[in-house]
C-alpha cells in the first residue's frame, strides 16, 4: 500500500472523493445528476478521440467534457426533462464503444476507463489532479449562495438587475472538467458512484444544506478509502469495488 505503485494512484483518487459527492450534492439541487454520467461518457469518447488521434487521452477529455458543458446549455434550450444529458451520454456511449471495437489502441484504455482501474494512475494524472480538486472546491465555494439562490429564489438576479448565466455557466464548465478527470482516473461508473450515491444519501439524512454538504463528503472519503484497500486486498478492479461498497452504505444508512 505505501509503495510508489499505489500510494500514487490511492493520492490521486482521494482527492477527487472528497469534491466529487460535494459537486454531486449540488448537481442533485439542480436535478441535473443525470449530467455526472453524461459528461463522464463524453470524457471517455474524447479520450479515445484523443488517443488514436496521437494526442494525450487526458486532455482529450477533458476538452470533450468543457464542450459539453458548453454545448449542454444550447441543448438545454430547446430540449426539456433532461434530454440533453440523455442525448450527450449516448452519444459519448456510442462513440467510445465503436472506437474500443475498431481502434486496437483505443481498445485497452476503454477497459481501463469503463471498468474503474485506479491501480494504473500515475504522477503525471496526481500533478493533474491534485491542483484541480482545490481549485474546484474553491470555484464550488464562490459559486454556493448564488447556485442556492438561482434554485430557491430565482428572481434574486432579476431583481438585482444580475446576470445568473455566469454562475450557471460557470458551475457546467467545473462539473464538466471535474467529471472528466475522474473518469480518466477511476473510470466512468467509479466517479459517478461518488457523485451520485453519498449526495443520496446527504439530501435523505442531512437537516441543513452545510451539514449535506459535510456528511456527502465524508461518505465519500470513507467508501473511497475503504473500496482502495478491499479492492486491492481482493485484487479486484477498483470501480466495481467502489460501487458496490456505497451501494450497501446508501440502502443502509438512507
Amino acid at each position: 500500500m505505501w509503495s510508489d505503485l499505489f500510494l500514487l494512484p490511492f493520492l490521486t483518487g482521494l482527492g477527487l472523493a472528497l469534491v466529487l459527492p460535494v459537486l454531486g450534492c449540488f448537481l442533485r439541487l439542480r436535478d441535473e445528476w443525470l449530467a455526472a454520467l453524461a459528461y463522464a461518457h463524453v470524457a471517455a469518447a474524447g479520450a479515445l478521440l484523443a488517443l488514436v488521434s496521437s494526442l494525450a487521452p487526458a486532455l482529450g477529455g477533458m476538452a470533450a467534457a468543457a464542450l459539453a458543458g458548453v454545448g449542454k446549455r444550447l441543448l438545454a434550450r430547446r430540449l426539456a426533462g433532461g434530454a440533453a444529458f440523455a442525448l450527450l451520454l449516448l452519444g459519448g456511449w456510442a462513440v467510445a464503444v465503436l472506437l474500443a471495437a475498431n481502434q486496437p489502441l483505443a481498445e485497452r484504455l476503454g477497459h481501463s476507463l469503463f471498468d474503474g482501474q485506479l491501480y494504473f494512475s500515475g504522477t503525471a494524472q496526481l500533478a493533474l489532479v491534485a491542483p484541480w480538486v482545490f481549485f474546484a472546491g474553491l470555484a464550488l465555494a464562490i459559486l454556493s449562495r448564488h447556485l442556492l439562490l438561482a434554485r430557491v429564489y430565482p428572481d434574486y438576479f432579476s431583481a438585482r438587475h444580475l446576470r445568473a448565466w455566469p454562475v450557471v455557466f460557470g458551475f457546467d464548465l467545473v462539473a464538466a472538467l471535474t467529471l472528466a478527470l475522474a473518469t480518466m482516473t477511476m473510470g466512468v461508473m467509479g466517479g459517478f458512484a461518488l457523485v451520485f450515491v453519498p449526495a443520496w444519501i446527504a439530501f435523505r439524512r442531512a437537516r441543513s444544506w452545510r451539514s449535506g454538504l459535510v456528511l456527502a463528503a465524508m461518505i465519500g472519503l470513507v467508501g473511497y478509502v475503504a473500496a482502495f484497500l478491499l479492492a486491492l486486498g481482493m485484487d479486484q478492479p477498483f470501480g466495481p469495488v467502489l460501487a458496490l461498497l456505497l451501494i450497501a452504505v446508501g440502502l443502509i444508512i438512507a
